[in-house]
């Protein structure tokens, strides 16, 4: 098939984003599944190429319809934030490193929107430092759904054998409960079987998490399964989607690791963080020895894929980061893209 073309954003530059991302353009396979394009500053890869010992040459372009694609140069959009040495250090956050990572993403953004790229694949950042920098957002999947008018999206994570879509993300606990309803539960359910889709997935089984312990034993332990959660997984076996639930949140990813799902819909953020990371995250004598998963957005007009870990300040500069989790989300993003071609052939 024809390579698609990917934006990657650099992340922030004072994290291991940039260091990853040419840790990953080093790799000629990566060539072979696409055209990657970086969204980054100049001096920020030379700082990166320098602290990997990488030798790869830098080809500014206009906009990603001008690359290259070939291994050993790395085609990049220059933000023009960071512009000279000195402006960020590694480890620290700065109002400078955030508006750099916020526009890195912003025009990987537009650009894909305008038809230059197959979609963009994200790099970590700093919620903190693009909040310093006047840019507020909770994360990637805020700027992601106001910059394309998305309305309805979702977080899918996958990696190390399970899928998980989320019905709620970056809120507190307590307003997750009180943002469980019919609507949001059917609409990652929806999600979930459009997400099997566009993975290629044969089979679409989607298991929903109750909320509550034990799945409230009947009201016993809360009333969110009875009055929100049921409700969706009827209307959703409705319009035919084979789904299963709400199930014990204590056993259903074994259930899932068992080969009984192929995607649970979570109803919080660390439901679904946590198993996924205990099965993609080792570490060896304190150090990350494996960081797989990919995070991604599901329901927006362009294909977006990114690193399911952060910007690691404590281990930024020093040329210990792992680029694992990347590989596995450009991966993905090529896999999303050439069936997100193949769905839409009549």
């Amino acid at each position: 098939m024809v390579r698609p073309t990917l934006g990657i954003s650099a992340g922030d530059p004072a994290g291991i984003g940039p260091e990853i991302c040419v840790k990953v353009l080093a790799r000629p396979e990566i060539y072979q599944w696409c055209i990657p394009v970086l969204y980054a500053d100049r001096q920020v890869l030379k700082d990166a190429l320098a602290l990997t010992g990488n030798d790869l040459s830098l080809r500014p372009v206009k906009d990603p319809r001008d690359a290259a694609g070939t291994w050993g140069t790395i085609d990049f959009v220059d933000a023009g934030v960071i512009d000279g040495e000195g402006q960020y250090a590694y480890g620290a956050v700065g109002a400078k490193s955030g508006e750099a990572a916020f526009q890195y993403v912003v025009q990987a953004v537009k650009d894909a929107l305008a038809g230059f790229s197959a979609g963009v694949v994200t790099g970590p950042i700093s919620k903190e430092a693009i909040n310093l920098a006047g840019r507020h957002y909770a994360g990637h999947t805020e700027i992601f759904a106001e910059y394309t008018g998305a309305r309805n999206y979702g977080m899918l994570l996958s990696g190390g054998g399970l899928n998980v879509i989320h019905v709620t993300t970056h809120v507190s606990l307590r307003q997750a409960c009180d943002l469980i309803t019919r609507d949001r539960v059917l609409s990652a359910i929806r999600l979930a079987d459009l997400a099997l889709r566009l993975m290629g997935s044969e089979r679409r089984r989607i298991a929903v998490a109750a909320l509550n312990p034990h799945a409230s034993e009947h009201g016993l332990f809360g009333d969110e399964e009875e009055r929100s959660i049921i409700p969706a997984i009827r209307d959703a076996s409705i319009q035919g989607l084979d789904v299963t639930g709400p199930l014990p949140p204590d056993t259903v990813f074994v259930r899932a690791l068992g080969g009984e799902f192929d995607v649970v819909a979570a109803m919080y953020h660390d439901q679904g963080h946590i198993p996924l990371k205990l099965r993609g995250f080792s570490l060896d004598a304190g150090r990350p020895s494996r960081i797989s998963g990919v995070n991604t957005t599901i329901g927006l007009p362009i294909i977006r894929t990114s690193v399911d870990h952060g910007t690691a300040f404590d281990k930024a500069g020093k040329n210990l980061a792992n680029e694992e989790s990347l590989v596995d989300a450009v991966k993905m993003a090529v896999t999303f893209a050439q069936n997100r071609e193949r769905l839409s052939q009549p």
